[in-house]
């Protein structure tokens, strides 16, 4: 840093966007030049080895210090290879497998060049109409924080110089999942306990497991935007938390302080966020254009530059940039690891866990083989869709299709009848904005009730009908919220007309949210939700379809009964008049239409076959700093399938200083049982377990009574009593 001017070290602050992938609105002009002037710290967008190569090789021989770059890309649930969306795998409630999704991207993605990601996101999201909730843990603080370690050490192992890990980021630094309206890019509002409570947590958690950078989000937070705000990125991330890694900027967020009314231009912008905490400005070049300016006019300190500076330069000398800059440019380890046999093994495996039976009226499912099967909707035979809406590098064109994977799996077994049925859209306009992002929509031109008789007549054609239905994948993701959570276009018409031809209904939903299901999970025979399950989508899907796999994956987001029901979440408090299901009771905290239980809770998810839970024992009643109790439950195996169950345990505290929630998750074991086979499931539970921010934000617990609750999910469980003593 001594033989560094104060324009090169400007530079080290500057990330460009360039390359073959472009997620926001301005590319970056004259990377190369810049390159040259020492006026680019990192490049976001650009990989392969060749690609990667040559910008490093401009940078370490063409610019006066030879400083290497970063190279950085959103691999959120896959590079090459496409495991589930976010959702999706944080119902496997498997941290192992979580943990792998990210090692095997990390090993994908430094073989393809990049030494960064843009992952975890961790935002806590309670409302489905936001559209970033695809790419979210869901709705608990205390799983999305599990969650969110497991993608850190996936990431970034034990050592970042290791050639095949890379620099995690974590996002969006934060309650960027609270957005009003379930609107992207909205303004958040909560008081400092909420906060700390319900939505900091994960943040927390991966800073405490090391991740390496931290990206801020596009929201306010208590009327100041999070990318200028100095109590977020100083008070509480450095000095409370003690983060000594990197902050890098949302895309051109620093730029987006002007219309959000708090500064008056880019100049201004640049000064707040530079003052604030931030290190690195995302393609806004707001620092490139008018740090200088403001270190002259005394608005912004050296030492201030120096060490936002230093924190990329240590960044890079972690990943081992220094001694060899082009460590990632290997075209030897492209071609191994990329998309190799274990990678997509281990993708169909986690797919399958990822699937969440919903509903198995009758056991209609697993499919029975000798049936001649209607594979009917417009996500049938899709595949663009099935890598979901943060692909990015993944090629579509390489996922299995549901049809394919049925195919397979049944080979001359069944007969298989297809009809598309209905498109995935009818609004034009959405479907422009769709193609035009990326979407790769193909619509059939037919009109809507010719494209529904065709698919009754190949339903009546076959003994029971499989129905792929749901969102196309730019329906959710960044800058898609939707207003309306149901079926999108004629989709619910072809599944009503369908049901009518009499023959078993197995509803397959594609989608990035909770959707408004009331009326499929009345008349549907079975529902199962895949999400958007990557490059072996529907091998997986066939797997649980035909009972290969024993779903067992369980919803970390409420699904509501109507959208007048959001937001939603189990773990919301009571109010001095608490609806008790009698509905004949006027005053109360209630709905005139609808009571106010979802649909599915969170925590839900069936299995092919049955546990039976016994009462819960406790080791003593009392627990205290010096005294730990341990709850027990027998758990048996009472179908004719082995099978996997998420054992879940709730606490309430039923009266403290601040009011509490009817419950929250704090712990959870996923148990394989054979038919038949009974096991006892132990959990310690010890003061951390009960303790709370209070509102001078002291994180302790304190003395009363105690409900714990142990079962399938936040809804259906068994109860026990205790008390905590100081």
């Amino acid at each position: 840093m001594s033989l560094m001017t104060l324009d090169e070290k400007i530079g080290q602050l500057n990330l460009v966007g360039i390359g073959f992938d472009v997620t926001g609105p301005i590319v970056s002009e004259n990377v190369e030049e810049k390159i040259k002037q020492g006026q680019v710290g990192a490049v976001f967008n650009t990989f392969t080895p060749h690609a990667v190569r040559k910008l490093q090789k401009k940078a370490i021989k063409e610019s006066r210090l030879g400083i290497p770059l970063l190279f950085g890309y959103d691999v959120i649930h896959g590079h090459k290879t496409i495991f589930p969306m976010p959702i999706a795998l944080a119902s496997t409630w498997d941290m192992d497998a979580i943990e792998q999704t990210a090692r095997i991207s990390a090993i994908e993605a430094s073989a393809d060049g990049l030494n960064w990601v843009f992952s975890p996101m961790v935002d806590i999201c309670r409302d489905p109409r936001w559209g970033r909730i695809a790419e979210s843990a869901g709705e608990d603080a205390w799983l999305g924080s599990q969650i969110a370690k497991a993608m850190v050490r996936g990431y970034q192992g034990s050592d970042l110089s290791d050639t095949s890990t890379v620099m995690a980021c974590v996002k969006h630094f934060a309650m960027y999942g609270a957005a009003e309206a379930g609107r992207d890019y909205n303004t958040t509002d909560m008081s400092l306990q909420r906060m700390h409570q319900e939505y900091l947590p994960p943040y927390k958690a991966a800073i405490d497991e090391g991740v390496a950078s931290v990206m801020t989000s596009f929201n306010e937070i208590n009327g100041i935007p999070a990318t200028g705000n100095p109590w977020l990125l100083k008070d509480l991330l450095r000095a409370q938390w003690n983060f000594n890694g990197m902050v890098v900027t949302d895309y051109t967020s620093i730029n987006e302080m002007v219309p959000h009314g708090f500064v008056a231009n880019d100049a201004e912008a640049a000064v707040s966020a530079i003052n604030a905490g931030v290190d690195m400005d995302m393609v806004g070049e707001a620092f490139l254009n008018h740090l200088k300016d403001a270190v002259n006019s005394r608005l912004v300190s050296v030492e201030t530059i120096n060490l936002a500076c230093r924190n990329i330069l240590e960044a890079k000398y972690k990943l081992g940039l220094f001694d060899d800059p082009y460590k990632y440019a290997n075209d030897q380890r492209a071609f191994a690891h990329i998309l190799s046999e274990q990678f997509i093994k281990a993708s169909r495996d986690i797919a399958c866990k990822s699937i969440v039976l919903l509903k198995n009226d009758k056991q209609t499912l697993p499919l029975n083989a000798d049936k001649s099967i209607a594979l009917i909707g417009p996500l049938a035979k899709n595949k663009r869709d099935l890598i979901g809406n943060w692909s990015a590098a993944g090629d579509w064109k390489q996922a299995i299709s549901v049809e394919e994977g049925l195919r397979t799996a049944l080979g001359n077994k069944a007969k298989i009848n297809y009809a598309k049925g209905a498109n995935i859209a009818t609004n034009e306009q959405m479907l422009r904005r769709l193609n035009q992002h990326g979407g790769n929509i193909e619509i059939d031109d037919r009109p809507s009730h010719q494209m529904i008789s065709e698919a009754v007549k190949v339903a009546k054609q076959s003994n029971l009908i499989v129905a792929v239905v749901g969102e196309s994948q730019g329906m959710s993701g960044e800058a898609a919220s939707r207003s309306s959570i149901t079926l999108p276009g004629k989709q619910q018409d072809l599944l009503k007309a369908l049901k009518a031809t009499g023959k078993p209904l197995i509803i397959v939903l594609m989608n990035g949210r909770p959707l408004d299901l009331q009326w499929e999970n009345e008349y549907a025979d079975a529902i199962i939700e895949t999400w958007y399950g990557g490059t072996q989508a529907g091998n997986a899907i066939a797997d649980v379809l035909t009972g290969k796999y024993n779903p067992s994956a369980k919803l970390t987001v409420t699904f509501p009964k109507n959208i007048g029901q959001i937001p939603i979440f189990y773990n919301h408090k009571n109010t001095g008049r608490p609806y008790s299901g009698v509905w004949q009771d006027k005053y109360k905290s209630r709905y005139m239409d609808v009571d106010n239980e979802p649909l599915y809770p969170f925590g839900y998810g069936l299995s092919y076959t049955s546990y039976q839970y016994s009462p819960i024992r406790l080791s003593d009643t009392i627990v205290s700093p010096n005294q730990t109790i341990n709850a027990y439950i027998t758990i048996r195996n009472t179908g004719a399938f082995d099978g996997e169950e998420v054992v879940q345990l709730y606490i309430r505290d039923k009266v403290a200083s601040i009011t509490r929630p009817v419950k929250e998750l704090k712990n959870f074991k996923k148990v394989f049982l054979k038919s038949g086979e009974s096991k006892e499931i132990d959990f310690e539970i010890n003061v951390d377990d009960l303790s709370f921010y209070n509102n001078d934000l002291l994180y302790d617990y304190e003395e009363g009574q105690f409900e714990l609750f142990i079962g399938t999910n936040s809804r259906d469980n068994k109860n026990a009593a205790f008390s905590a003593i100081k």
